[in-house]
């Protein structure tokens, strides 16, 4: 008879989101994983098979959780304008939010990995690619791809600095600095 699992998956996995986040995947071990996790590694592997398995869960999670605000942005509000400045306006209130590890795990999970980690890389690149065409399809005019690439930057931008330290309102003057770049005429 199979053994029943002494520990509460979401919350496990909840606990890798947060290592991820903090670390990156490269720097994430699996020993700091089942710290964080509560776990011993024989666990991790059988409920969430190997590193980058777990990694790609917990990725879904934080897109599900803490990086649904984006996709609310852009979906609820009515104009583009507004739904921009919406995203803006979220991202740096989440992006500095005491309550978990500062700036966004899709940006900055990723980014210092040796070839090994390329698969991850581009996994990831996938998820800012499709953030960027959603961008671009709330963006009206002819101008639309050169401004969804300008805010994607900022919003990249917007994640180092919160990992930098910069508070909520030094990142909502940056966001209220990047509306000026949207179109009058879209306005």
């Amino acid at each position: 008879m199979a053994r029943q699992r002494s520990f509460d998956r979401n919350q496990a996995l909840e606990s890798a989101v947060q290592e991820f986040w903090r670390h990156g995947y490269e720097a994430t071990s699996v020993a700091s994983l089942t710290q964080a996790m509560g776990i011993r590694p024989p666990s991790l592997y059988a409920a969430f098979g190997d590193k980058r398995a777990l990694f790609q869960e917990a990725v879904l999670r934080y897109r599900e959780t803490h990086g649904a605000f984006s996709t609310r942005a852009l979906a609820e509000e009515t104009t583009g304008r507004e739904a921009i400045r919406r995203l803006l306006m979220e991202t740096a209130a989440e992006y500095t939010d005491p309550a978990h590890p500062p700036g966004c795990l899709i940006i900055s999970g990723a980014v210092n990995c040796g070839p090994e980690s390329a698969e991850v890389q581009e996994w990831l690149r996938g998820f800012r690619e499709a953030a960027k065409a959603a961008l671009e399809a709330r963006i009206d005019g002819p101008d639309a791809p050169a401004l969804a690439t300008f805010y994607a930057s900022v919003i990249q931008g917007m994640s180092t600095q919160a990992r930098d330290g910069a508070t909520r309102e030094e990142l909502e003057r940056v966001a209220e600095l990047a509306m000026l770049a949207y179109p009058a005429s879209e306005r």
